[in-house]
């Protein structure tokens, strides 16, 4: 993979994870925080804070980058990050649904590795 399609990918997921992270919770006392590690091509989702007394801290969505595909470790949003991946331009043979076993991969339509 090219360097610049590299950077396309890494703005893609920083892009639909900030737009994630905007939404605000209403009943909450919970930030929504995203993490970007470039240089280790690491990109998450976090919600931290409290719900009354009940400490909330917890990952919504972990990608990796890992040999110029989109590896989606965790993947905790309502229609799939993949889906947004995918209307982003992103071809579905560069997003492997890591959080799926790999025997369970090749049927999900999307890179099994």
């Amino acid at each position: 993979m090219d360097h610049t399609q590299l950077d396309n990918y890494r703005q893609v997921i920083e892009n639909i994870l900030s737009e994630y992270a905007s939404i605000t919770y209403s009943y909450a006392d919970i930030q929504s925080e995203v993490v970007f590690d470039r240089t280790r091509d690491r990109y998450l989702w976090m919600d931290v804070g409290w719900d009354g007394d009940r400490r909330i801290h917890g990952c919504l969505v972990h990608v990796d980058l890992i040999d110029g595909k989109i590896w989606i470790q965790r993947d905790g949003t309502e229609e799939g990050i993949a889906a947004d991946l995918e209307r982003a331009g992103i071809p579905k043979n560069h997003i492997v649904l890591g959080f799926r076993s790999p025997e369970v991969r090749p049927y999900t339509g999307y890179a099994v590795a």
